[in-house]
């Protein structure tokens, strides 16, 4: 991550101002205010529940909106997904998360998409100082939370389709989701022991339930924690950089695994697959 986002971040939660930060996945652009800052013109926002949204959310019975995704060429994405497999194969990686664009077809505004969407965290940032960059997200898992000296890490790895006959120990069964799920959380324990001590696994995939617009999903998640050392507050900046980017959104080893995905998928992510908080 980059010097001068690291310094904002630790000079502004070390005077325990009140701020909102978004990272992109590289870590070379970031929107960083102090809520006390914020236009709603500009960012809106709702964590948990903290939000500037004046407007209320769109009613459940609010007419289906236009939503087609273009799959991307088989072809190339075969190609990627190749280039991928031949490093795992070769020992390189054993666990990857490859990404590409889509095109989507949609009759709704930015706006519309914030208002209308039911997750634990979700932001609208606009007519930001690079031209203008616009974009919508919604998310519901939590990367890292800090508190009283703790942080904890809650990665999710696991999903399956809610209306599968006895859904849960299927997916619980399934070999292929728990080795990737037990991967992740090794990695993302060794990540914490960078910045904590005493790092533990507390709950190991447990269940949540998921509501989309598709449907309902299972999704499994562990919670990991450990103890932050004396004067941490005046170093999130620090601890959000040694903990980027997320393991359950690149692979492992992380390292070499960003760069077989970088390679691979060809694009820069922007700020998908980055932070807020």
């Amino acid at each position: 991550m980059e010097q001068d986002i690291i310094d904002r971040v630790n000079r502004l939660a070390g005077k325990k101002e009140p701020l909102l930060f978004v990272i992109n996945y590289a870590g070379t652009d970031a929107y960083i205010q102090t809520l006390s800052e914020i236009s709603p013109d500009e960012c809106l926002y709702d964590f948990e529940g903290v939000t500037n949204a004046k407007q209320k959310p769109h009613p459940a019975s609010a007419k289906p909106p236009v939503w087609k995704v273009h799959k991307p060429d088989f072809g190339d994405y075969a190609g990627r997904f190749g280039a991928v497999k031949s490093n795992i194969l070769r020992g390189n990686s054993y666990l990857a998360n490859l990404t590409c664009k889509v095109a989507v077809d949609c009759d709704l505004a930015f706006e519309d998409i914030f208002l209308r969407s039911e997750s634990k965290y979700k932001i609208l940032l606009r007519d930001r100082n690079d031209g203008g960059r616009q974009f919508v997200c919604f998310s519901p898992e939590t990367f890292v939370r800090i508190r009283d000296g703790m942080i904890r890490s809650y990665p999710m790895k696991g999903t399956i389709d809610a209306s599968v006959p006895d859904a849960r120990q299927v997916l619980m069964d399934d070999e292929k989701e728990a080795a990737e799920h037990a991967t992740i959380v090794d990695l993302v324990r060794n990540d914490l022991s960078r910045v904590a001590e005493r790092v533990r696994v507390d709950r190991y995939r447990y269940t949540d339930v998921l509501h989309t617009n598709k449907g309902d999903i299972l999704q499994t998640s562990s919670e990991i924690s450990g103890k932050l050392p004396a004067g941490y507050q005046k170093h999130i900046g620090d601890i959000l950089a040694a903990l980027l980017p997320a393991g359950s959104i690149t692979g492992a080893p992380k390292d070499k695994t960003m760069e077989i995905i970088h390679e691979a998928e060809g694009h820069d992510r922007g700020f998908y697959t980055g932070v807020m908080g």
